[in-house]
């Protein structure tokens, strides 16, 4: 099961950002997904920035596994989780 987070419709309303980005972590929490795709798309690069910060706060970065940058889509974020 992959999860999917497209922030293109609210790129610039930066308090709805990150309560899209909290809710798609605490879900793929909630149901165990392995992955989750974040849609930052591509941009002057700043979304994608902001994006990175939230996933690197200190207890963000607790929960998920490894951040991978989608190197064929400059404009694509993948967080991977390992459930024991």
């Amino acid at each position: 099961m992959k999860l999917k987070l497209d922030l293109h419709d609210i790129y610039n309303r930066g308090a709805e950002i990150d309560r899209a980005l909290q809710a798609i972590i605490d879900e793929a929490v909630a149901k165990k997904a392995p992955l989750v795709e974040i849609i930052p798309g591509k941009g002057s690069g700043a979304l994608k920035k902001r994006v990175l910060r939230f996933l690197d706060r200190k207890e963000i970065k607790a929960i998920y596994h490894r951040v991978e940058k989608d190197s064929d889509n400059f404009g694509r974020i993948f967080v991977h989780f390992r459930w024991k």
